[in-house]
C-alpha cells in the first residue's frame, strides 16, 4: 500500500497501539511505512522507483554526496574545512531552499523517507565518533601539560557560564516552549565545545599544526571533547523531563558504570587481543569484525541507558589502544563513513534547518547576542591564560578563534537537543546557521592575526658549488613511503659521510593530508626533536615509525652523518612549500626528493604517485637550495648496497646545474669504493673557438640579460661567460684530483641530439650503477640536446634524464638529477605560459628554458670564479676541455 499519515483511513485501535509503542510528540509527523515497499519491479511495469524506499534512498544519497563535493570544491579556495560544505549542501536540499519547490519535496526527500536516511545517518554518526575516540590518544592529554589543560578549561568555562547567565537573562524570550534547565545545560555544551577533526584540518591546512600554538590548540581541543562528552551525557539525562526524578540520576550511574566498565574490562581485553597477535602479522578479519560489532553494541547499551548512542561509540573507540590495531580500523572503515555516511547526517541538520521557522527577531537577535557573548568570553579566556604564560597577544586571539572552532560535536548536540526538543524548529535553524557562521570566520581571522615569526634566512651556502667538497653538507631528504628509504640510505653511502667531510641529514617523511585527523597529533609530535619524542614513539603513525628507525639505525651504525627525522602533513598541492621553508630555516644546501615512477619487475617504470609528480615540479621552480631528483632502478637492491665498489658516471654538457652535478660527484669520489666516470660532450669544432672573442654563440641574449631577479644575491662572475665557468670548474677539479686513479676522463663530439643520444647508447653501462647528471645541460637551444627537448615525456628530468630513464636505455642503473638553485624563485610555482599555448609540458618547458638564459645576468646565486674564495684560484684558464 502507499505510505498514508496515520489520521488517513487506519482504524483508531491502530493508532491507539503505534501511539503506544512510539509515544510520538505532538509537533511530529507521524508515517506509516510499508514493510514491502523496499524494492520496486522496474518502470516497465508502470512502477515509480521514487515511491519505494530503496531506490529512493540510493538517489538521496548520491544527491547528497555529490552536492557536498560540488562546495567543497567551491569552497576550496577560502580554505574552508569540509564540515561547512556539508552543512550548507543540506541547507540548500533542504526546506530553506529546493524544498520551497513542490515537486522537489514530494518526490526526491518526502517526509515518509526521512527515516531511513536518519537511520543510516545515525549509523554513520555512530561509526565518525568511534573514529574520532580511536584517533584520540589518551596519554596526549597526560603530556599535554599545564598549558594546554588550562587553556581547554578556561576555554569552556567562561563560554559555559557565559552561556547559561545570558540564556537565563533572556529565557522568556528565547526558551519559551521548551524545558528550562535542559535547554540552558545544551546551550552552554553547544557554546563551549571546541571541534577537534575540523580544528585538526584546519591546523594542517594552515600550515600551524608543527607549531607551538598547533600544539596547544590540538591539545586543549581533545581536553575539552572529553568534557563536553561528559557535559553532553548529563543534559540527556537532566532532559528526561517526563520520568521521575531518580530517572537522571540513574542514567548518570548507568553511564558511569558503562564507561568503567569499557576502560577495566574492554581495554585490557584489547591488550591482551595486541600481545596474541604474533609482530609483523596484522589483525585478522574475524578479529575486525568482532570489534566494529562492538561498536554497535556500545551504541545500543548507552541508548537503553538514556544516553545517546554515539557517547557508547565514542567511549569504545577511546578504549581502544594506539598503534597497529587502530590504524587498522581506521584504514578499514575510516573512508567509507566519512566519504559517504557522515555528509548524511550533516544533510539531515540542514534538511532539518528551516530558515522560514525564524520569525521572531528578537529571540534570533538573543540568541546571536548569547553566541557573540560565549565566543568572545572564550577567546577572553584564553588571552588570559595566554598572557599567564607569557604568549603573545596575537598568539592568544588566534589560540582564542581556534578553540571556537565548530562543526561535527556542536552539530551533534543541537540535533540531540532537537531531539529531545530542548531545542524548539527556530532555536535549531538560529544555532546551526550561526555555528556555520562562526567556523567560516576561524580560518581568515587566523591567518590574518597570527603569523609565525620567521627570521629571514640569508645564508650563502645555497648549493653545492659554493662549498668545499670536504666540509659539511646539510641535506634535506624526502621520502614518501618506506620503499624511498633504501635508495635514499644508498645514495647518502655514495657520499662519503666521514668526520673528515660529514653530513647533516634532515629525513622527512612526507605525509599526504587527505582531509581527515588521523594521526594529526602523531605528526606534530614526529615533527619535534628525538628527545621529546622519546617517550611518545608509540604514537607515531607504522609508517612514519619505521622509517624513522630506518635512518636512526643509519646513523648510529655510521660515521660522519647525523640524522634529524622530521614529518609533514599537509596536502600534495601546498606540500613544496614545506619542504622550502624547512629547508630555509634549516640553512640546506641540497634537497634530494624520490622520483614519481618506480621500477617494475620486468624493468619498466611505472607511476606510483601522480602528485608526486606535480611536488617535483613545484619545488624545482620554488626551492631555496639546489634540487636532485633520485631515480632508484637498483641502487637500493641489497647487492649493490653491499658492494665494495661502486661505479658512477658524470655526464657533463655544461651551465650550472652540470657543474652542480659535478660538485656532488666530487663529494663520491672521496669514497674509496667509488670510481667516477666524467664524459664530456663538445661541439666538433670546439678547439677552434676562442673562448673569450669568439664565444658569441654560447652567450645569452641581451633581452635575457635585462631581465635579472631583485631577490638574487648577487655574485661577482668578473664578466665570465657560461663557458668560462665551466672551464674554471673543470680544471680545478681536474687540478685537485690529478693523479687520482678512480678517476677517469672522456671527451665526445657530437653535433646534434641524434649523435648524443648514439654517444650515450654506445657506453658500455653495464659497469655502471649511477649516472648523475644536469636537469639544464648546456644552453639553452643547444644543438646537442635541444631535439631531445621536444620529445621529454618527464620534463622534471631535462633532457638527457628524461632520455636515461626511457625504456630504450639500460634499466639497471639509477639516475640523479641535480638542479643548481640559481635563479631567485618567484612565489608562483609555474611561469604563466602565452596564450596561445595550452599544452602543460610546452608551459613547464618555457618556464624552464628562462633558466639558462638568465645565466649571465647576474642573477645566478653562484659563481665559480668568485674572487673572495680561495677555491676558485689557482687554476688555469689556458687548458681547454681534457
Amino acid at each position: 500500500m502507499d505510505a498514508m499519515p496515520i489520521t488517513d483511513g487506519l482504524p483508531s485501535n491502530v493508532t491507539a497501539q503505534m501511539h503506544n509503542v512510539t509515544h510520538p510528540k505532538a509537533s511530529s509527523t507521524v508515517v506509516c511505512y510499508s514493510p514491502m515497499m523496499i524494492t520496486t519491479n522496474g518502470i516497465w511495469q508502470g512502477f515509480n522507483p521514487l515511491e519505494f524506499s530503496l531506490p529512493l534512498f540510493i538517489l538521496q544519497t548520491a544527491i547528497i554526496v555529490v552536492t557536498t563535493r560540488f562546495l567543497v570544491l567551491v569552497l576550496r579556495p577560502f580554505r574552508q574545512p569540509r564540515v561547512i560544505a556539508e552543512i550548507l549542501a543540506g541547507v540548500l536540499l533542504g526546506p530553506s531552499l529546493l524544498g520551497q519547490i513542490e515537486t522537489w519535496s514530494t518526490m526526491v526527500f518526502p517526509q515518509r523517507s526521512l527515516l531511513t536516511l536518519e537511520t543510516v545517518a545515525h549509523l554513520g554518526l555512530l561509526y565518525f565518533l568511534f573514529l574520532v575516540g580511536l584517533e584520540m590518544d589518551i596519554d596526549v592529554i597526560r603530556r599535554s601539560g599545564k598549558k594546554a589543560l588550562f587553556v581547554a578549561l578556561a576555554g569552556m568555562a567562561l563560554p559555559f557560564c557565559m552561556g547559561i547567565a545570558t540564556s537565563f537573562i533572556f529565557r522568556h524570550q528565547v526558551s519559551r516552549n521548551v524545558h528550562q534547565t535542559s535547554f540552558l545545560l545544551f546551550l552552554g555544551v553547544a557554546l563551549s565545545v571546541t571541534a577537534f577533526p575540523v580544528l585538526a584540518r584546519i591546523l594542517a591546512e594552515i600550515k600551524l599544526l608543527g607549531t607551538d600554538l598547533g600544539r596547544i590548540a590540538m591539545s586543549a581541543a581533545i581536553v575539552n571533547d572529553m568534557c563536553a562528552w561528559i557535559l553532553l551525557a548529563l543534559a540527556i539525562a537532566i532532559s528526561e523531563v517526563e520520568s521521575a526524578a531518580l530517572t537522571s540520576l540513574w542514567v548518570l550511574l548507568s553511564g558511569v558504570l558503562f564507561v568503567l566498565f569499557c576502560f577495566y574490562a574492554v581495554r585490557p581485553g584489547m591488550w591482551w587481543l595486541i600481545r596474541r597477535t604474533p609482530e609483523g602479522e596484522g589483525v585478522s578479519d574475524m578479529q575486525v569484525s568482532l570489534i566494529l560489532t562492538g561498536v554497535m553494541l556500545a551504541g545500543v547499551c548507552t541508548d537503553a541507558i538514556g544516553i545517546h548512542s554515539v557517547f557508547g561509540a565514542f567511549v569504545y573507540g577511546l578504549v581502544i589502544p594506539t598503534g597497529p590495531l587502530g590504524v587498522t580500523l581506521i584504514e578499514k572503515i575510516e573512508d567509507f563513513v566519512t566519504g559517504l555516511l557522515l555528509p548524511l547526517f550533516f544533510a539531515i541538520s540542514g534538511l532539518r534547518t528551516n530558515i522560514q521557522k525564524i520569525s521572531d527577531p528578537v529571540t534570533v537577535g538573543l540568541l546571536v547576542l548569547v553566541f557573540v557573548m560565549a565566543s568572545f568570553a572564550k577567546i577572553m579566556g584564553t588571552i588570559i591564560i595566554a598572557a599567564l604564560y607569557t604568549m603573545p597577544f596575537r598568539e592568544g586571539i588566534a589560540l582564542g578563534f581556534l578553540m571556537n572552532t565548530r562543526g561535527l560535536v556542536e552539530m551533534i548536540v543541537l540535533n540531540i537537543g532537537r531531539d529531545k526538543e530542548v531545542l524548539d524548529d527556530e532555536s535549531f535553524a538560529v544555532m546551526v546557521l550561526v555555528s556555520v557562521a562562526m567556523t567560516t570566520l576561524v580560518t581568515p581571522v587566523v591567518t590574518g592575526v597570527y603569523r609565525p615569526s620567521r627570521r629571514l634566512v640569508g645564508y650563502k651556502r645555497r648549493n653545492l658549488q659554493r662549498i668545499r667538497h670536504d666540509s659539511e653538507l646539510r641535506m634535506l631528504a624526502c621520502v614518501h613511503t618506506t620503499r624511498n628509504v633504501p635508495s635514499v640510505l644508498s645514495l647518502l653511502e655514495l657520499s662519503n659521510p666521514s668526520k673528515r667531510s660529514p653530513i647533516f641529514i634532515y629525513a622527512l617523511h612526507l605525509v599526504e593530508l587527505t582531509g581527515r585527523a588521523s594521526n594529526m597529533l602523531a605528526a606534530a609530535a614526529a615533527s619535534a626533536s628525538k628527545t621529546s619524542r622519546s617517550g611518545t614513539a608509540s604514537t607515531l603513525p607504522p609508517v612514519t615509525e619505521h622509517i624513522f628507525n630506518a635512518f636512526e639505525n643509519y646513523e648510529r651504525h655510521t660515521g660522519g652523518v647525523s640524522i634529524q627525522t622530521l614529518a609533514a602533513v599537509s596536502p600534495y598541492q601546498s606540500m613544496h612549500e614545506d619542504v622550502s621553508v624547512l629547508a630555509e630555516d634549516k640553512h640546506v644546501s641540497l634537497i634530494v626528493v624520490p622520483f614519481h615512477k618506480q621500477q617494475t619487475v620486468d624493468g619498466g617504470m611505472e607511476p606510483i604517485n601522480p602528485h608526486v609528480r606535480g611536488f617535483n615540479e613545484n619545488l624545482l621552480s620554488t626551492s631555496p637550495c639546489s634540487v636532485a631528483i633520485l631515480v632508484d632502478r637498483g641502487l637500493s637492491a641489497a647487492a649493490a648496497r653491499m658492494a665494495t665498489e661502486h661505479h658512477v658516471a658524470l655526464f657533463f654538457f655544461g651551465g650550472p646545474d652540470d657543474r652542480e652535478a659535478l660538485a656532488y660527484a666530487w663529494r663520491m669520489v672521496e669514497h674509496p669504493g667509488v670510481t667516477l666516470t666524467i664524459v664530456r660532450f663538445l661541439p666538433p669544432d670546439y678547439r677552434a673557438r676562442s673562448i673569450s672573442g669568439g664565444g658569441s654563440t654560447y652567450r645569452p641574449s641581451p633581452a635575457a640579460v635585462s631581465d635579472s631577479d631583485s631577490r638574487a644575491i648577487t655574485i661577482s662572475t668578473e664578466g665570465k661567460s657560461e663557458l668560462e665557468m665551466d672551464e674554471d670548474y673543470l680544471n680545478e677539479f681536474r687540478a685537485r684530483n690529478h693523479g687520482n686513479e678512480a678517476i677517469s676522463y672522456t671527451t665526445k663530439a657530437v653535433a646534434n641530439s641524434e649523435e648524443t643520444v648514439a654517444a650515450i647508447r654506445g657506453m658500455d653501462t653495464s659497469m655502471h650503477e649511477l649516472y648523475v647528471v644536469g636537469r639544464r645541460p648546456g644552453e639553452a637551444g643547444s644543438p646537442m640536446t635541444s631535439a631531445l627537448e621536444d620529445w621529454m615525456e618527464n620534463p622534471e628530468l631535462g633532457p638527457i634524464g628524461d632520455m636515461l630513464v626511457s625504456s630504450d636505455f639500460s634499466m639497471s642503473v639509477s639516475l640523479l638529477v641535480v638542479q643548481q638553485y640559481v635563479v631567485a624563485g618567484a612565489p608562483a610555482p609555474v611561469v604563466p605560459a602565452p596564450a596561445a599555448t595550452s599544452d602543460p609540458v610546452r608551459q613547464y618547458l618555457s618556464n624552464a628554458n628562462q633558466r639558462p638564459a638568465a645565466a649571465a645576468s647576474g642573477a645566478y646565486r653562484t659563481s665559480a670564479s668568485s674572487a673572495g674564495n680561495s677555491r676558485w684560484s689557482g687554476s688555469s684558464g689556458s687548458t681547454v676541455g681534457f
